[in-house]
């Protein structure tokens, strides 16, 4: 339990509890970071969020033997003036706050530009003005496409890692045209690392930018209808799984052809543990956070998410599990994809001694349970309603 024994960094030093603000806590990756600090750690978390859903279950007054370390600011950081005062008494800022679902990237540009942008430049400003840490969450996204998606197609070199692996500190930047609206979320994510960059080389603001590739896990996103807006569209792993709770066909944009790591949630908070409690390693880094060992096609995540789900709910699989869909149906006008997304490890190896640990089908499986556990019978409900009337 947090406090027993006292906690050591890396290099043998101990760890003083300290005050974490951080911004966004009420997220998917907000909600898994509060738990981990609380049950482990002797530190202190200022949540700010405009929602506590997700976290309620860290709240409850008295009852919990963290009681009083982890206090909710519901505050919309676009415009609130508690935000400097939040920052100033804390000895760490982690903001995590962003607009970061495919699907809004199309149909509203202006808000992804504004809250990955601008919403960020006074957390940045306060950190930097009142000589405070900040752990910015970046995304993989700023690398856009591989160097490898320009060769012709039958080139032997899409083969060379050199041209798909991507590494924080030499990988290109490459996005598609400006009437591409799908990279206005890489562009402002891009623009607040340079920023952060720059104000660390001008005024020695202490940071650490995250890029995490494609974490999931339990509380990722939402189910359309039933704890989310019925018209929305969350990421990949929510969207299937919503498909596969209703007993729909998976769709597959542009045939599901484009290739992703993916990470399991607790592993990734163990990496940003790391980072949080050993700043001399951390400050100054730009981190992947991915496992590159899990990686597939779009396509073969649906059909293993399609047999993991059979295992853990006892359903056989319907029919014909998936459908194509083109990218213009299913996200509108303007929508463009990068083709390939393996992070390269060798800086968070060798600064946190980092290494991701679960395989896919186990992640799969711990999530997709969740998923089942939680949403499977609301689900039922929800279908059910319209024959009754």
């Amino acid at each position: 339990m947090a406090g027993t024994t006292a906690r050591v960094d890396l290099d043998g030093n101990t760890i003083s509890p300290m005050t974490i603000c951080m911004i966004g806590a009420g997220g998917f990756i907000g909600s898994h970071l509060c738990e981990k600090l609380m049950s482990e750690t002797p530190h202190t978390v200022l949540a700010v969020d405009v929602y506590n859903d997700k976290i309620k279950h860290l709240l409850e007054p008295d009852s919990l033997p963290w009681s009083g370390r982890i206090q909710f600011h519901r505050l919309n950081i676009k415009n609130d003036s508690r935000l400097e005062g939040l920052i100033k008494c804390s000895d760490l800022t982690i903001n995590l706050a962003a607009i970061c679902t495919p699907a809004d990237y199309n149909t509203r540009p202006l808000d992804t530009i504004y809250s990955n942008f601008i919403d960020a430049l006074p957390v940045v400003k306060y950190c930097s003005e009142n000589s405070k840490r900040l752990i910015h969450f970046s995304t993989c996204e700023v690398y856009g496409k591989t160097i490898g998606s320009y060769l012709p197609k039958d080139s032997p070199l899409r083969q060379d890692p050199a041209y798909y692996i991507l590494k924080e500190d030499t990988s290109p930047c490459i996005f598609g045209s400006v009437e591409k609206q799908r990279w206005s979320y890489a562009c402002a994510k891009q623009l607040i690392e340079r920023l952060i960059y720059a104000e660390g080389a001008e005024n020695g603001l202490e940071f650490t930018i995250v890029r995490p590739f494609n974490w999931i896990g339990p509380r990722m996103d939402f189910i359309p209808g039933i704890d989310g807006p019925s018209e929305g569209v969350p990421r990949v792993l929510a969207c299937f799984s919503n498909n596969l709770l209703r007993r729909e066909p998976l769709k597959l944009v542009d045939g599901g052809e484009s290739q992703r790591t993916f990470i399991y949630i607790k592993d990734a908070i163990e990496a940003v543990f790391l980072m949080i409690e050993n700043p001399a390693r951390a400050s100054g880094h730009i981190f992947n956070v991915g496992n590159p060992n899990n990686e597939v096609t779009v396509r073969q995540l649906a059909e293993m998410m399609t047999q993991v789900y059979s295992k853990v709910s006892g359903e056989d699989a319907i029919e014909s599990p998936t459908i194509d869909v083109s990218s213009k149906e299913f996200y509108g006008e303007g929508y463009d994809d990068s083709d390939k997304r393996i992070p390269d490890m060798t800086i968070i190896n060798k600064q946190l001694g980092w290494n991701p640990k679960t395989s896919l089908w186990d992640l799969l499986e711990s999530t997709l349970t969740y998923q089942h556990r939680t949403y499977a019978e609301a689900i039922k409900q929800a279908i059910a309603k319209p024959s009754a009337n």
